[in-house]
């Protein structure tokens, strides 16, 4: 049985629709009393209901989507699944399990909500009626799976599995049964969070029949590669075509280091009557992904880049007539990024998401003409889009409120909200007017800055204020809601957050976006001081107590200021942040990243590029740091290996600087656990109120 969160307590509403109406609560959903303050805490922000996974049901009247919450005191996390209805925006709770069900997936007749649960003891492919009755398991898979898609004649199933193929230790010295250790020969015996465990996802095709799923066929049978793509690949990789015969999914087929060097992922299509696999982009040769065929079955479109190598090249809309063969990129003239593409019920239009000017929003494709429109424009970001009727369910966050479900309407861009899952908690609080500023850079551009002022802000007094180091580097600093580097939590905490779309943000332009690498140390550093600049001279500002934060490319930015601010800071924090790019580029996992964004290996003294980045490496100028600093890493990151800031944090020690090393041993290149997130907060409110304040 679930306890309830013991930290913060609700009387009232935990989830309610747009019109107030209450949703049952269960006896998994924890309870929330009227809040002691309006300013937002770190346990508040971890009892937020997250919205997830919406899924329009066929004929458009109803919405399916999860809320996950976090169990503070159990440090753990439940999801369930609700319905909405757009009509009359009415909500329904479907499951109240100790499970934590996800994939939904409607049955392309509507009458069945189909999702995935480990109810069974491992995860199975479960059914329900759309009003949560009639619950019953539908697959019972050897091993489990992790995800599935049903074809849209209703035939058949296709479901993701891993297989085994590689041989570990004990496979090859069977009479060593308690030796443990790895035996490595190539590369990527690692990934992000975690070592390669010697299996492959493979997509399996299964017949659907009487509501069973039996053990199906793998149509990648022996093949040492990953559909969809590890870790993050989901099903948004796998589309079934319209007639129910072919199956399109995303597989980088390269392995070792042939793997970690390039991004050529490519699209592939299998015919089911003849069981052969056809490399649909062959050529083609960045990432191609994300595959959706037109609702009559004659196009494909799917997301495409360009260069081999360059993770953060444009993502370009690619169309093909699977008649005539011909593959065409309708966003030749269009300088952002294609992201979330939706056919629309006629085929006549592709909605997608892009990003601009540090906002996400709805554009539509019209392939006749090929004309490009923006449907949406706001401080705010999309980030899904489902079909219903002639409007759009989208979800919809920003810098201010966390995730929830809107109707848009494409023929004027308006929307309405059409779920309130955190309305109880944010009536409660006062949170910080965001801004956005334009602040002119030491070359003369102009540069988007998000200012977000503390709660009850007072222009009469003083802040101190922290400027706001983006990671990627290519990432981007939009309206997104985030749990950890949270804008609203760190302004609650007493602090004006200056946040610059620097040199090598999306939103801007490709040649905005590109210049940052092979230039870590150059134009984005004098971008970001141009932003903390322009604010230390506004008279609400202290000027004597500014600090500089940031995570992986951002905490070597903060890393790199250390030894490069002139007197500026009086504080940083570092979470995940290179400090050594030589160490960086011999220990990371995707080379292609640090070959593309350094220029090359720090061994070629005749790459003239390379050598200029690795002369901007932090530890070359660690002997400049004066300023306390706090260093955070997870032992699971191995994006940028821990010990790089083991070496940060022991570097200003022995310099008798003032430091602190937060270390998660079981967290990544994120911090994920409930209780290591609320601890995350207050050590990093800690640091900066005592240096400060």
């Amino acid at each position: 049985m679930r306890k309830y969160f013991f930290l913060v307590l609700l009387s009232g509403l935990l989830a309610c629709s747009s019109g107030d109406r209450p949703v049952s609560q269960g006896s998994y959903v924890p309870s929330i009393a009227k809040l002691t303050s309006d300013v937002m805490t770190p346990e508040v922000l971890w009892t937020f209901g997250r919205l997830g996974e919406p899924s329009v049901s066929p004929d458009g009247s109803s919405v399916a989507y999860t809320i996950t919450y976090f169990n503070i005191e159990e440090d753990k996390s439940y999801r369930d699944i609700y319905l909405l209805k757009t009509g009359d925006k009415s909500v329904s709770r479907l499951t109240d399990t100790p499970e934590r069900e996800f994939n939904i997936q409607w049955r392309p007749d509507g009458k069945k909500i189909g999702f995935l649960s480990s109810a069974s003891g491992s995860v199975q492919i479960w059914e329900m009626n759309p009003d949560g009755s009639e619950r019953k398991q539908v697959s019972d898979i050897s091993g489990g799976i992790s995800g599935f898609g049903y074809s849209p004649d209703q035939s058949k199933v296709f479901y993701i599995q891993s297989v085994k193929l590689d041989q570990d230790i004990h496979d090859l010295y069977p009479d060593l049964p308690k030796a443990n250790a790895r035996l490595e020969t190539d590369l990527m015996y690692r990934h992000w969070d975690s070592w390669h465990d010697y299996t492959y996802n493979h997509v399996f095709i299964s017949e659907y029949n009487n509501g069973k799923v039996r053990a199906g066929k793998d149509i990648l049978e022996g093949e040492r590669f990953d559909a969809p793509m590890k870790p993050f690949g989901g099903i948004e990789e796998i589309a079934w075509s319209p007639d129910s015969r072919t199956i399109a999914y995303t597989c980088k087929k390269l392995s070792g280091k042939a793997y970690a060097v390039s991004t050529n992922s490519g699209i592939y299509l299998y015919d089911l009557a003849s069981g052969s696999t056809t490399y649909f982009t062959e050529g083609m040769l960045g990432y191609d992904k994300n595959p959706v065929f037109s609702p009559d079955g004659r196009y494909l479109a799917w997301e495409s880049m360009e260069r081999d190598g360059y993770e953060a090249d444009k993502n370009r809309l690619f169309v093909a007539d699977l008649q005539t063969g011909e593959k065409r990129d309708y966003s030749a003239g269009f300088d952002q990024n294609a992201d979330h593409l939706t056919w629309s019920a006629d085929g006549r239009y592709i909605w997608f998401i892009s990003d601009i000017h540090a906002t996400d929003e709805i554009y539509r494709l019209t392939l006749a003409d090929g004309n490009i429109e923006r449907m949406t424009d706001g401080v705010h970001n999309y980030s899904s889009i489902g079909i219903s009727g002639d409007r759009l369910v989208a979800t919809k966050t920003s810098m201010s409120k966390p995730a929830e479900l809107y109707l848009v309407n494409p023929a004027n861009g308006s929307d309405e909200a059409l779920t309130a899952i955190n309305k109880p908690l944010l009536d409660q609080l006062t949170l910080g007017k965001v801004e956005k500023r334009w602040i002119k850079t030491t070359d003369n551009k102009d540069m988007l800055t998000w200012i977000i002022y503390p709660p009850h802000f007072d222009p009469s007094k003083k802040y101190p204020a922290i400027l706001y180091c983006q990671g990627g580097p290519q990432g981007t600093i939009s309206q997104y809601w985030s749990y950890r580097w949270n804008f609203q939590m760190m302004a609650a905490n007493g602090y004006i957050v200056v946040a610059p779309n620097r040199r090598g943000l999306p939103g801007f332009g490709m040649e905005w976006l590109e210049q940052i690498s092979k230039d870590y140390g150059g134009q984005n550093i004098k971008d970001q001081l141009s932003a903390i600049d322009a604010m230390a001279k506004e008279p609400f500002v202290d000027e004597t107590k500014l600090g500089a934060v940031g995570a992986s490319y951002g905490g070597f930015a903060v890393n790199y200021l250390a030894g490069n601010h002139d007197g500026r800071f009086s504080a940083f924090i570092s979470h995940c942040g290179i400090f050594n790019f030589e160490q960086m580029y011999a220990t990371t996992e995707e080379m292609f990243f640090v070959d593309w964004d350094y220029g090359g290996a720090f061994w070629d003294k005749s790459n003239a590029a390379a050598q200029r980045s690795y002369s901007f490496s932090p530890h070359k100028f660690v002997q400049n740091w004066d300023t306390p600093i706090l260093v955070i890493h997870g032992e699971k990151d191995f994006r940028i290996p821990y010990p790089q800031g083991m070496a940060a944090f022991n570097s200003a020690v022995l310099q008798d600087i003032p430091a602190q090393f937060l270390y998660f041993p079981e967290e990544n290149h994120w911090v994920t656990g409930a209780q290591n997130g609320i601890l995350w907060q207050r050590v990093f409110r800690g640091w900066l109120d005592q240096w400060l304040k």
